[in-house]
Parts: C-alpha cells; sequence; structure tokens
C-alpha cells in the first residue's frame, strides 16, 4: 500500500520546450526528499535542460516506510527515471546530494554515456570497520533507529522536509550494498566531475570528498563551500551551488 507523501517531498519533472534538450537526474539523500533539491532542479529546468527529480523509495513519507527499504530499491528507482530523462533528452549529466551523490557516482559507472556528475556533500566511501560493527549490533539487538542528523543547515531561515530519525536496517543496506562494493571503482569513472564540499559538514566528514577526488578517474572541479553545512541547497550557498551547477551542465552537454 502506498505511503501518502508529506506536502513539498513530491518527486517533480520537466519537459523542456525545445526537440532534443539534454537532460539532469537530480537526487536526494538519505532520509531527506525531494524538497531538498527542488531549488536546484529548477535551476535546470531555467537553463533549458529536461529534469527527472525522483522521490526515493521510502523517502518523504514515514520513517516506518523507509525502514522497509533498501539500496536495490533506490537503484531501481534511479534507474527507471534515468531512462525516463534519457528517453526526451540528447544526453544526461546527474547531480546528487548526500546519498544521491552516492547514487549519482553509482549511476555513472552503469551508464557510461552520461556526460557528467555533480556531487554535493557525497557520502563516497562506508564509515570506518568498529562503526559498522556498532550499527550491525545495533539491529541484531533489535533497534530499530537512531537519532538522526537532518536538518544541517547553517541558515536558520532553511528547514528540511525528512526525518529526524535514521532507520537502521536501511542504512546498513547504503553501506554494506552501496558504498563498501561502489568505493573501489571511482577510478573507472571518467565523466567531468564538479564536486562541492562544505568546509563543516556535521553529517559526512568532509575529508571523504578529497578522497574521492584523489581517486576519480575523469577531471575534477572540486569547490569548497564556506557558509553552508551539509544540507547545501537549502543553504546559504544554495544560490552559488545552482549557477555553477548549470553551468557545468550546459558546457559539458554542449561538448558530448
Amino acid at each position: 500500500m502506498d505511503q501518502p507523501v508529506l506536502s513539498g517531498a513530491e518527486s517533480w519533472s520537466h519537459t523542456a520546450p525545445e526537440d532534443g534538450a539534454a537532460g539532469a537526474l537530480v537526487l536526494h539523500g538519505f532520509t531527506g526528499s525531494p524538497a531538498t533539491m527542488r531549488g536546484l532542479a529548477e535551476a535546470f529546468a531555467g537553463g533549458g535542460l529536461n529534469v527527472e527529480l525522483p522521490r526515493l523509495p521510502g523517502h518523504g513519507t514515514t520513517e516506518d516506510d523507509l525502514g522497509s527499504r533498501t539500496w536495490a530499491d533506490w537503484t531501481a528507482a534511479v534507474e527507471q527515471a534515468y531512462q525516463e530523462l534519457a528517453a526526451r533528452s540528447s544526453c544526461v549529466v546527474v547531480a546528487g546530494l548526500s546519498m544521491g551523490g552516492t547514487l549519482a557516482l553509482w549511476c555513472g559507472l552503469q551508464h557510461p554515456e552520461i556526460v557528467g556528475l555533480v556531487c554535493i556533500n557525497p557520502a563516497a566511501e562506508p564509515p570506518a570497520a568498529d562503526v559498522q560493527a556498532m550499527i550491525r549490533e545495533f539491529a541484531a539487538d533489535g533497534m530499530i533507529v537512531i537519532p538522526g542528523d537532518g536538518n544541517d543547515i547553517a541558515d536558520p531561515d532553511a528547514h528540511e522536509i525528512g526525518y529526524a530519525n535514521t532507520p537502521i536496517r536501511p542504512l546498513l543496506s547504503l553501506i554494506e550494498d552501496g558504498l563498501v562494493p561502489l568505493s573501489p571503482r571511482y577510478g573507472e569513472l571518467v565523466q567531468p566531475l564538479l564536486l562541492f564540499t562544505s568546509r563543516q559538514d556535521h553529517t559526512i566528514e568532509p575529508a571523504q570528498s578529497d578522497r574521492l577526488a584523489a581517486r576519480y578517474g575523469g577531471p575534477v572541479d572540486h569547490r569548497w563551500l564556506e557558509r553552508s553545512y551539509h544540507v547545501a541547497t537549502l543553504d546559504f550557498d544554495r544560490d552559488v551551488v545552482a549557477v555553477a551547477a548549470v553551468e557545468f551542465a550546459r558546457k559539458v552537454t554542449a561538448a558530448s
């Protein structure tokens, strides 16, 4: 049974007026919702691109709904959105925040024809082995959720539509099914990467971006955000991110 979607957390789609326009697939993060990326999606649309902003399964509804979801559910949703977008676009860029960045990297590996990736504070590697063991122990003890770190935003007037807690089993799936097999493969990616990293991020260690950039196989434009926390697409640097992402998309799609 489908769960009611929180107001503002709906998926979003846009078809450019120009036939054969390029496309942008825009992906939100773990425990978040499309609301986090709506501004960036609309910026891509304003730049003349087709856009798909899917709501990943279990998000924008309830914590219980997310509790039954896995990495396979999210990658399947991303693949479906990619196919819908590619069918009406001359070429595609993929942009993601946090786990959305993880999924963007995954998508780039699945589809070498993607012409560019935009990652914003991406989850790029699994936590340390002792942290993974602790999370598994929580799950084995029957714990369902742990306190979350949502709304990691410096701007006091900005708020994320997401969950207060983090369901443990989907978090384990993100780690074990997503990050563990994905992280050794970044050298295979050759698409241009625009990488944004907040200096202060209380959700993803900023050093993860440095290590991603060092291992990435293609050209990397790494830009640091000085005023924003993790959810940079809603924070003080949101316009900086949007303008640069649209400029990047225009550049890489024109060159394809």
